[in-house]
């Protein structure tokens, strides 16, 4: 019996859209078309390769309207957002400006007895395993340098964002990429887990939980397939006794609520200056106290349902388990009528909070956050680091040089100054201990989708 995958809409809790997976043969055949197909598509030129994918991301930007609905019918952000569009066209361009330095040969010697260089070869198949919290953005990620350098691609989308990779196909196929070299699937994780086993493919993407990463490691072993892994993460901020109050307040409250707080980067907890922290806590409840929870639909609503109940259970247990634990809740739910008990959730500051509590170490991927003081740099510093995660961290303070220095003791992928919850294409997307392994985007997303491939060319023969 054919499977079918669902996408239960937060929205109103109904099917908003299903597919049949994919059986192993048919899944098998799906990664033989792309293997076929990759030799001739590597062969184009770069810059034809550049403008197909250029014009597969404008042919996506045609369908905005359309796309900004569908996202929120399956994963609830609010209509009012307008979809990842600028991400999407911006890391596109970016990365398809630096494509032709970044996978030209490093030539050692050009003389006239040797020709010795380090040329970039495509990995041939890209798998990407996409999450569905920002559904087009983290695909792009890896799609646009994967089709550049010359590699086929299969998607395999999240299934609560099941038309994603639908959309994306439709688009870069409309544009001219060949139906085999760019591939959207439905698959099951045993499915899944077989096409790995079998070395369907020469790199995997995968962005999710920390268990899924393990399981694509666990499929992947003894392949030597390799593996770009983003997973969980935790992300603290840091607000030093010479910063910005409002500005820290305005970016860190808006770090750990966009998106109902489930973004990869989302602000998860924060660590402020003794001397700083009554007034920062005070302005971050009037901050939070603003939101408006609701339906996505609604031009008013600035925070959505979580994209599935069972999401926002997770985070209730925290948040009730924390106040059980000594933690003060700084939000009254009754602010938030909307909130349903199921996917809708109100928004959380907590204080008294310790890391003793799941809230503060496990991975809450929703609006809540918790706040603590600390005394100087040491302390901060220790308390970022007591974590299993290290995606980002966001300092705040007027001293470059100081967030430099602490910046340089955290263990994290990204250290940001004065801003949070951001990529920048140009800098590699990377992360630490449980948040995974491997980089996106800049010059290292080329070398994650490419391997090296040396040559010693000897021009004479005396």
């Amino acid at each position: 019996m054919t499977k079918m995958i669902q996408c239960i809409s937060p929205v109103d809790g109904q099917v908003y859209a299903e597919r049949p997976a994919l059986s192993l043969s048919e899944a098998q055949m799906v990664a033989e078309r792309a293997r076929a197909a990759q030799a001739e598509w590597a062969a184009r030129p770069l810059e034809e390769r550049i403008a197909l994918v250029k014009a597969g991301v404008a042919k996506l930007s045609e369908m905005k309207e359309q796309i900004v609905e569908e996202l929120a019918w399956q994963m609830g952000r609010p209509t009012r957002y307008g979809g990842e569009f600028g991400g999407v066209n911006d890391r596109t361009e970016y990365m398809s400006s630096i494509a032709a330095q970044s996978l030209a040969p490093m030539v050692v010697e050009d003389s006239d007895r040797f020709l010795r260089q380090i040329a970039r070869e495509p990995v041939g198949v890209v798998f990407i395993i996409a999450p569905w919290n920002y559904p087009y953005l983290t695909t792009i990620n890896t799609l646009a340098p994967a089709l550049i350098a010359g590699n086929t691609v299969v998607l395999k989308h999240a299934s609560q964002t099941l038309l994603v990779g639908e959309r994306l196909a439709e688009a870069f196929h409309a544009a001219g990429v060949p139906e085999d070299v760019f591939q959207n699937v439905y698959l099951t994780h045993d499915v899944t887990e077989a096409l790995i086993q079998s070395r369907a493919f020469g790199f995997i993407n995968f962005t999710g939980s920390v268990g899924g990463g393990a399981a694509i490691e666990r499929a992947a072993a003894g392949t030597f397939t390799g593996l770009g892994l983003e997973l969980g993460g935790k992300d603290p901020g840091y607000v030093m006794d010479d910063a910005d109050l409002d500005a820290a307040v305005d970016s860190l409250m808006d770090g750990a609520m966009y998106n109902a707080g489930q973004c990869c980067c989302g602000i998860e907890r924060v660590y402020v200056h003794e001397s700083l922290y009554d007034a920062f806590v005070e302005k971050a409840v009037a901050w939070v106290k603003n939101l408006k929870l609701g339906n996505p639909f609604d031009a008013e609503t600035t925070i959505g349902p979580m994209a599935n109940k069972r999401f926002a259970y997770t985070v209730r247990e925290q948040i009730a388990e924390a106040v059980a634990e000594g933690a003060t809740a700084l939000i009254d739910p009754a602010l938030f009528p909307e909130d349903d008990g199921g996917a809708y959730l109100a928004p959380q500051i907590l204080v008294n909070v310790n890391h003793e509590m799941r809230v503060m170490r496990e991975e809450s991927f929703g609006p809540v956050v918790g706040i603590m003081s600390v005394a100087n740099d040491a302390e901060a510093i220790a308390a970022m680091n007591d974590s299993p995660y290290g995606l980002t961290c966001s300092l705040w303070t007027s001293d470059p040089g100081r967030a430099a220095e602490v910046g340089a003791q955290v263990q994290t992928g990204t250290v940001f100054m004065n801003r949070c919850d951001y990529l920048d294409p140009a800098l590699c997307w990377t992360g630490c201990k449980d948040t995974g392994r491997g980089g996106s985007l800049s010059v290292l997303g080329f070398y994650s989708v490419t391997r090296p491939k040396s040559y010693h060319l000897k021009k004479v023969t005396k």
